[in-house]
């Protein structure tokens, strides 16, 4: 009997936005936010799973970025800090209501929230996450993937191979150093693929990745079995493709399960709408606008939210999803005449919760859903890799998973004038090393420091950012600081002299990446 998989693999990642000020900037929300929304609920959904005995099964990403902020004693204070201030707000938000008012339920719900997101994250998890999603990985409920040291599109640096495997080499280093862990997976940022990538990803030991649907429908040769199975290169690195196309339905209903008109209005809070006297203790000290989490509204509606009618909804939705996907397996094991057949399911950590509040009830109903039939396998990647050397071998095609699929919408005349500075620095970072291959002492430390700023200068996140005008100032600034951090860096070794305090300084307020060795930017043999 064939074998049909559905994968779920969800990626984690935030922006490298790591404020050491005592006063957090407003910046620093993006990040509590994901806690409180997102990474929190997860876990605890894996815990209520895990108490009802279900053997559940998802693959993860937790990028070197995210990691790093999470781990970090000062962001986790910040964050206390920043749930006291919304414990504060809420229970303000509660006595300023009448009895019967129905924000004052909606606000005494949400304060409760805060109250258990403090207690778990202060209590249950001893403020360190990544041991908890460690501890499902050691149980074998999450795969954990490897990925790029930042959030970089490695397409722009195909011609630079010191390049990208820097980003890769710094990718595993921190995967072993959080989690310590040998991944088998390693996962593309924006899941760019150009050809050549897969030598490098190959040559640190993974077996897998996983491409856009048109990296494989457009590779030579076609697939037989188009994405409803892996292929493998020709130096036998297996390709799985992002299950997009094949379920049209489900891609349109991506988009629109968390605009349902019963579900919570994600982008109106009263950090927006109260008058500024009203939340100003919450605010920064500059009164920037950010969002509070007290929500009370339904999407594109006056009228107020109703948990028990969106969490129903959840559960419909997460029921004719899966449905949907026995069927569309069905199908396609049909079409394999006796093959085995999966669907890969990709997820951006924040569409659970962040983005869709109610996506963490739809997680977890499709969880159990798969734990109570026989029909489909709900498994990882890594399971489906046996007899990987009777794969159809192909070359995938050049392929990300922007909404063109090709990346030209992710550039424009916003953010075009930051590659070629990234690129330059990327350049030299490669003829230091070659130029100083075994040094030590204060100038191995400014190595290390000018390797650790092109990283960071290559993420694209910034570009991101700025494209969308999200924090835009503050992402070309942060941009801009790590090139000219880099550039000091190669001035000084030129003229042969460096300040220890600015040296000093740099290290302390980038502090991911502290075993970085330069020498990553090396040519390899």
């Amino acid at each position: 009997m064939n074998r049909k998989s559905l994968v779920f693999v969800i990626t984690a990642h935030q922006e490298y936005i790591c404020q050491k000020e005592s006063d957090y900037l407003p910046q620093n929300e993006i990040l509590f936010s994901a806690i409180s929304e997102t990474y929190l609920p997860l876990l605890n959904m894996f815990s209520n799973l895990e108490a009802d005995g279900i053997n559940f099964k998802v693959a993860m990403c937790l990028t070197p970025s995210l990691c790093a902020q999470l781990s970090d004693p000062v962001i986790q204070k910040q964050y206390l800090e920043w749930l006291d201030k919304s414990i504060a707000l809420g229970e303000a938000e509660v006595a300023s209501y009448k009895d019967g008012d129905p924000r004052k339920a909606l606000a005494k719900a949400q304060l409760q929230t805060n109250k258990t997101n403090r207690l778990n994250f202060a209590e249950t998890y001893q403020q360190d996450l990544l041991s908890k999603f460690s501890y499902y990985s050691q149980k074998g409920n999450i795969e954990l993937l490897a990925t790029t040291a930042t959030n970089c599109y490695l397409p722009i640096f195909g011609d630079l191979p010191q390049a990208v495997q820097a980003q890769v080499e710094v990718g595993l280093m921190s995967h072993r150093y959080y989690f310590n862990s040998a991944p088998e997976g390693f996962w593309l940022p924006y899941m760019a693929y150009t050809p050549g990538l897969e030598s490098i990803i190959r040559s640190y030991g993974y077996f897998y990745s996983i491409l856009d649907s048109r990296g494989l429908l457009f590779a030579d040769p076609i697939p037989e079995k188009g994405i409803f199975a892996p292929v493998r290169c020709f130096n036998s690195l297996v390709m799985f493709a992002k299950d997009g196309g094949a379920s049209s339905k489900f891609d349109d209903d991506y988009l629109k399960l968390p605009h349902k008109l019963v579900y919570r209005n994600q982008n109106r809070d009263i950090g927006y709408e109260a008058e500024t006297e009203r939340i100003s203790n919450f605010l920064n000290k500059d009164n920037m606008r950010i969002p509070t989490g007290y929500k009370y509204w339904k999407l594109d509606s006056d009228e107020y939210y109703n948990e028990k009618a969106a969490n129903e909804q959840a559960k419909k939705d997460a029921e004719d999803f899966f449905k949907e996907k026995i069927c569309k397996l069905n199908a396609a094991a049909g079409m394999a005449e006796g093959g085995n057949v999966c669907s890969i399911c990709v997820f951006d950590a924040q569409f659970f919760g962040q983005e869709w509040h109610e996506g963490i009830v739809w997680l977890e109903n499709v969880l159990r859903l798969a734990s109570e039939t026989e029909e489909i396998d709900m498994t990882q990647c890594c399971e489906l890799l046996e007899n990987k050397f009777s794969f159809q071998k192909v070359s995938p095609f050049f392929s990300s998973s922007s909404d063109s699929g090709y990346a030209e919408d992710m550039i424009d005349h916003t953010n075009d004038w930051m590659i070629s500075y990234v690129r330059k620095a990327a350049e030299r970072m490669i003829d230091l090393t070659n130029r100083f291959p075994s040094d030590s002492g204060l100038k191995e430390r400014s190595l290390n420091l000018a390797a650790k700023e092109v990283l960071l200068a290559q993420s694209g996140d910034w570009a991101e950012m700025v494209r969308k005008q999200l924090f835009k100032d503050y992402a070309a600034e942060c941009f801009k600081e790590n090139v000219a951090a880099f550039s000091t860096v190669y001035d000084s070794l030129g003229s042969n002299s460096i300040s220890t305090e600015w040296l000093t300084t740099m290290e302390r307020k980038h502090s991911i990446f502290p075993w970085i060795n330069y020498r990553v930017f090396s040519e390899k043999h």
